[in-house]
């Protein structure tokens, strides 16, 4: 007698979401694509030292938030993007 069937599903596995911030909100080193415009964000450890001058000053009328895809500022492009399809975020880069 052979195995029982097995169901598989054709829905996608759940993922687990992706931690959001405002740019007042960066504490921590990583790779980041703004929600809105779908552009990426390589933010070192240096760049987020207290008491230092910012490296990037952005001027907008609309607040943007800003998505973690890792911890590793210098996460390639292609990883990138990958993580960008996954979770449904437009990628401009």
């Amino acid at each position: 007698m052979g195995e029982p069937a097995r169901l598989a599903s054709i829905e996608r596995e759940q993922r687990h979401a992706l931690p959001e911030y405002s740019w007042d909100e960066l504490s921590e080193a990583g790779t980041y694509v703004e929600k809105e415009t779908g552009d990426l964000y390589r933010i070192p450890r240096e760049l987020l030292i207290q008491g230092a001058p910012p490296l990037i000053c952005r001027a907008s009328l609309q607040i943007s938030r800003l998505v973690q895809l890792s911890k590793i500022p210098f996460l390639t492009t292609f990883v990138a993007r990958i993580i960008c399809a996954e979770h449904n975020l437009k990628a401009n880069f």
